[in-house]
Parts: C-alpha cells; sequence; structure tokens
C-alpha cells in the first residue's frame, strides 16, 4: 500500500498526510509541482516530529512516478468516481491517489485509470478535506487487506 499525492497544494495537508504515513509505515509520493517547499514550517509544524519516520518520494511528475515505482495498481480517489469506497475490493500493493485541494485529479487521468474511488457524503459540503479523505481511504484498504496489526 502507498500514499501519492498529485500536485498537492497545501503544506497543513500534506504534513497531516506524512503523519498518518509515518503511523501506518505507509510509503508517501509527491508528485511535483507542489505548492509548497518540503521545507514548508507549516508543513513540517503539521507533521510535527514525525518526518525521519515518513518514507517520502518526491516525483518530477507522474511519468517518473509510474517509471520508478511501477505501481499494480493506481486506485483513484475522486468525487466523480462511480466506487464507494466500502464497496471496493483493496489489494495490498494498491497505489492510492489523491488529487490536488482546489481541481481534484485531471479528468485524463481519470479516464485512463479505470479504478476510481469516491467517499460516500450525504451532507451539504462538496467534499471532505484531503488528509482526512486519505486517512478514511487508507484505513479502509489498510483494514479490507488484513494489514492493520492487532
Amino acid at each position: 500500500m502507498r500514499i501519492v499525492l498529485y500536485q498537492p497544494e497545501i503544506p497543513p495537508n500534506t504534513g497531516n498526510i506524512a503523519r498518518l504515513c509515518a503511523a501506518t509505515r505507509t510509503p508517501l509520493h509527491l508528485i511535483e509541482p507542489l505548492g509548497f517547499t518540503i521545507d514548508d514550517k507549516h508543513l513540517r509544524r503539521a507533521g510535527l516530529d514525525y518526518w525521519p519516520h515518513v518514507d517520502v518520494t518526491v516525483h518530477p511528475d507522474f511519468d517518473d512516478f509510474l517509471t520508478r515505482v511501477s505501481p499494480a495498481r493506481l486506485v483513484l480517489a475522486s468525487t466523480r468516481a462511480t466506487a464507494p469506497h466500502h464497496r471496493f475490493a483493496f489489494r495490498p500493493d494498491d497505489a492510492i491517489v489523491m488529487g490536488p485541494e482546489t481541481r481534484g485529479l485531471p479528468a485524463d487521468m481519470l479516464a485512463r485509470y479505470p479504478d476510481g474511488v469516491r467517499i460516500p457524503i450525504w451532507g451539504e459540503v462538496r467534499s471532505l478535506n484531503l488528509s482526512t479523505a486519505t486517512g478514511v481511504l487508507l484505513f479502509e484498504a489498510l483494514r479490507q487487506t488484513g494489514l492493520i496489526p492487532d
């Protein structure tokens, strides 16, 4: 399992996700361009002192990620996906791809990769915060695949 942030824009969200990845020993991949620098104080503050425990790789673009990592399957998170996350069959080697906060994943990427999930929302909001959504998806994927230790 791995988390991929495609062109993340908000440092505290990425810092919170880095902390989540440290807590679950999940590799984190950041796809440039980033809306901040890795040494951004807001990014570091959100990740607190956990950064040394984060397996993070920064890629100059999505193609570099695909080439260097060769993920078995990409699972794209989008409010436009049809499969609810709790009915989707995650696999242990999935790469969960999250889009930028203000625009989500590009339409051509969603069209190219068939495995997309959405988190059902029945309240009066369009979407969840990126770090919250990442936590929901990661823990569901870990639960389904039996990767949560007792």
